[in-house]
């Protein structure tokens, strides 16, 4: 029998490998059609005046399928945590919330997404921002230590969700809060969750909306909610499932990717959603949830 750890570890440096590729080739949407500079950008949320302030780049490599800022509460002085920090776009956005007095943490497993951040953070000029090699499923930020915790479509990229789910708890101060853009699926057919090409497209990873509620809860996070909610028609699925990341000299949607979008597409609608989901922290920590303390600079 295969060890889980390894297994685990396979599937995060091939999403890794994935990413690293598509930075290098930014503006590509489905099927590896050029997608105008910002159009994904806006399409997950952003307003026109966000990335109008943003240098071009981190808007050209935003890889999310919302915007987790969006709908949250955000002041100067806070310290917000961005897991799975990619080029910066929310990194940029949330350095400008926070202002000069607060302070903004990146952590991403990608080393050419880490080069691509400090990249536009140096353009951006802004120096209250940190970025941090590691994996969401171990995070680099030490026990009780941010306000908020934000991601933007990451969180079903990551085999081990429960861990994630633990170790958002675990930074957060007490009544701190998270607000997180993602994907979520119900019922996803084996052919797709198990197509390796699918898992980077966000897609295969995805679990349920209410396990992923439930897994948050079960971390020690109270007021667990859904803020809003993008249930994907046909083509949207179709573009979903058509958007694997390319390999050099590769026809995107030619093969198996494509014979997957014509079959399932329709047979998902209604089952695949974009969501903010939202949580806080509670003020005062239940012993049976406390956990070894981590010390993480």
């Amino acid at each position: 029998m295969a060890n889980p750890a390894s297994r685990h570890d396979r599937k995060r440096s091939a999403v890794s490998e994935d990413y690293a590729r598509a930075v290098q080739s930014p503006g590509r949407g489905c099927c590896c059609q050029p997608v105008p500079k910002g159009a994904v950008a806006r399409l997950a949320g952003y307003a026109d005046r966000e990335i109008a302030a943003l240098p071009a780049e981190a808007v050209v490599n935003s890889f999310g399928c919302g915007n987790p800022l969006a709908f949250s509460a955000v002041k100067p002085g806070d310290v917000v945590l961005d897991l799975g920090s990619g080029a910066g776009i929310d990194l940029l956005l949330a350095a400008k919330k926070v202002g000069r007095r607060g302070k903004v943490i990146g952590v991403d497993m990608t080393p050419a997404m880490l080069a691509k951040a400090r990249k536009n953070l140096r353009a951006a000029g802004l120096a209250n921002v940190a970025i941090r090699k590691g994996i969401i499923e171990d995070l680099p930020v030490d026990d009780a230590s941010v306000d908020w915790v934000i991601s933007n479509c990451v969180i079903n990229l990551s085999p081990e969700k429960t861990r994630v789910f633990a170790e958002i708890a675990r930074v957060l101060r007490p009544g701190g809060r998270m607000l997180v853009s993602d994907i979520v699926a119900e019922g996803l057919p084996a052919e797709i969750a198990s197509n390796r090409r699918l898992y980077s497209s966000c897609l295969a990873g995805a679990i349920g909306e209410k396990a992923y509620l439930a897994g948050l809860r079960a971390a020690g996070l109270v007021e667990v909610e859904v803020k809003d909610r993008l249930v994907y028609d046909t083509e949207q699925i179709a573009a979903l499932i058509g958007s694997e990341f390319p390999e050099a000299g590769a026809a995107c949607c030619a093969g198996t990717v494509a014979l997957l979008a014509k079959h399932w597409a329709s047979r998902l609608q209604g089952k695949v959603a974009s969501v903010k989901v939202a949580a806080r922290k509670p003020r005062r920590q239940t012993p049976d949830r406390s956990r070894a303390s981590k010390t993480r600079r």
